[in-house]
């Protein structure tokens, strides 16, 4: 598989695009006025402790109070029963650790880190109100971004990634990245950190990236960790809650840190000093990739050379369609997001074998579905409609290939078995906004559900409203201001509908369209000064 990752970046936006085989596969995108805080660690102060849902909400200066579990807090062991498991668990986790982690740590600006932070059971952990107590300053950090009216997630578990280890201030033990899968290397990366680790000092997973990682990298890097956490505690000790202690890196930084490695056939940058800045990192920790780093010139844009702002414009939409001629119609909702799958112009050559026909839509939307995710950072619950398959043998081939692929993405996912209604129900780890919500506002015409009232349905509302105004008996003449296709209703439909309604309401009535109305808005101006009264009537 062919990689590459291009770099767009200028004072006002910093663009990351990952692709594979040509195609666009990953996007990450940063602004300053985002106020991106994942990752950060803050010094915060606790607002109010829940015994009720064992949770605290801690003030950190953002705005919005962050939401800080029991199970996210440093419990001393002898408080606790801890469920340890040195599994390696599947090929779909990012875990870090060989240890079970629970969600939501963090993954810095980059978003490429592999989680860190000790694994812990969630059994046996003593009340909340018996660590925390309101007041209390904490030293926290951000695993989730604030969604929606949903302040940050919070733990009290802090990582430090670096490009080859994770240090965890509070761990004990040494872990390694479950991408690894060679058992003797994994031994062998375990030894070597266990050497570099002083008792007593913290705990390490070595990442991915440091598969081949020699002894003295390792252990130059742990020095350069640990000395950053001595600062942030020292850091802490001199600040005022809430405040901010540190700040993970930036998007450009954090993505070439986490990610660029050999898998990356080139790494190609628009912007000189980016450049300069990603060489000169390149240079100190992998000089092997140096010659990957290409700096893009020329009148066309890096992002239109490679078609990257016209997929980004795709992924938008509502239905993508697939090759077969079916298709997908991905509806994002608050609570969930459905992809309905559908055959479309799509019969297949067989026509007596509509199942096999079924199954290669299905298949072909299963692979579809999981770029679909990656690409548009769809996180939570993710509910999909397959096309109804009689043989649970050919189901099991979709769940199979859906899971096949989902193993590709770097945020952790989970689908589960074919439900009794024949959908798939599936998570994906949310740790930030998407992209889509990023960018885009709610619609002010719609009110954010995507759809207005017909110009018969506002014709109607028109009436009912003016029967309001009659009843009130405080209006004589109303002049009613509509969308230009609203009028063209009224003057081709109904031509009689404002005699009609004058009849019966006793006042004077005068339609007048308004090109800068919205479809589905009208306005009633009351009297010759034309004061407008909409809201005095209107439901």
């Amino acid at each position: 598989m062919k990689r590459e990752i291009l770099v767009s970046s200028n004072p006002q936006e910093s663009w990351v695009a990952l692709r594979e085989d040509k195609r666009l596969a990953e996007v990450m995108f940063d602004r300053p006025d985002q106020n991106r805080v994942l990752g950060d660690i803050f010094l915060g102060k606790v607002e109010a402790v829940l015994p009720g849902i064992q949770a605290a909400f801690v003030d950190i200066g953002t705005g919005k109070a962050g939401f800080l579990h029991v199970s996210d807090i440093n419990i001393p062991a002898e408080s606790r029963e801890e469920h340890h498991d040195d599994s390696t668990g599947g090929r779909n986790s990012e875990t870090e650790s060989n240890r079970p982690q629970k969600s939501g740590r963090p993954r810095g600006r980059g978003e490429g880190n592999e989680r860190a932070g000790r694994g812990r059971g969630r059994r046996h952990l003593p009340p909340i109100q018996d660590h925390l107590k309101k007041g209390q300053t904490i030293l926290v950090q951000v695993t989730k971004e604030a969604i929606s009216t949903k302040g940050p997630r919070l733990t009290a578990d802090i990582s430090l990634p670096g490009r080859f280890l994770v240090y965890m201030p509070y761990a004990s033990r040494v872990g390694i990245s479950r991408k690894i899968e060679d058992r003797n290397q994994r031994a062998k990366l375990r030894k070597m950190a266990q050497k570099v680790l002083p008792k007593k000092s913290g705990g390490l997973i070595v990442r991915t990236v440091g598969e081949e990682v020699t002894p003295t990298k390792l252990e130059k890097e742990f020095l350069r960790l640990h000395e950053r956490w001595q600062k942030i505690s020292r850091d802490a000790e001199a600040l005022s809650a809430p405040s901010p202690v540190h700040r993970e890196a930036t998007l450009i930084s954090g993505v070439i840190r986490d990610l660029f490695s050999g898998k990356f056939e080139a790494l190609r940058v628009d912007s000189k000093q980016a450049y300069e800045e990603i060489s000169d990192y390149v240079k100190s920790v992998d000089p092997d990739l140096l010659d990957r780093v290409h700096l893009h010139s020329g009148p066309t844009s890096l992002f239109d050379e490679f078609g990257v702002e016209e997929e980004i414009q795709r992924a938008f939409r509502r239905n993508v369609p697939l090759k077969s001629g079916g298709s997908l119609v991905i509806e994002p909702t608050e609570a969930l997001v459905s992809i309905d799958v559908n055959t479309g112009r799509f019969t297949g050559k067989g026509k007596r074998d509509p199942e096999q026909t079924i199954l290669k839509t299905n298949l072909e939307a299963a692979r579809e579905i999981a770029k679909q995710l990656r690409l548009r950072d769809v996180g939570g619950i993710i509910v999909v409609d397959f096309i109804d398959m009689d043989m649970q043998e050919n189901r099991d081939k979709v769940l199979r290939e859906l899971r096949s692929h989902l193993g590709r993405d770097r945020a952790r996912t989970k689908a589960f078995e074919v439900s009794s209604l024949g959908l798939v129900e599936m998570t994906r780890q949310r740790v930030r906004p998407s992209v889509f919500n990023s960018l885009t506002s709610i619609c002010q015409s719609c009110g954010g559900i995507g759809r207005v009232y017909t110009p018969a349905s506002v014709v109607r509302q028109i009436e009912r409203t003016l029967k309001r105004a009659a009843a009130s008996k405080e209006e004589k003449s109303l002049v009613v201001r509509v969308h230009p296709e609203v009028a063209l209703r009224v003057i081709e439909e109904e031509p009689g509908f404002l005699r009609r309604l004058a009849g019966r309401t006793q006042l004077q009535l005068r339609l007048r369209d308004d090109p800068l109305m919205q479809l589905d808005e009208f306005r009633l101006l009351s009297g010759p000064a034309e004061t407008d009264v909409t809201e005095k009537y209107a439901a």
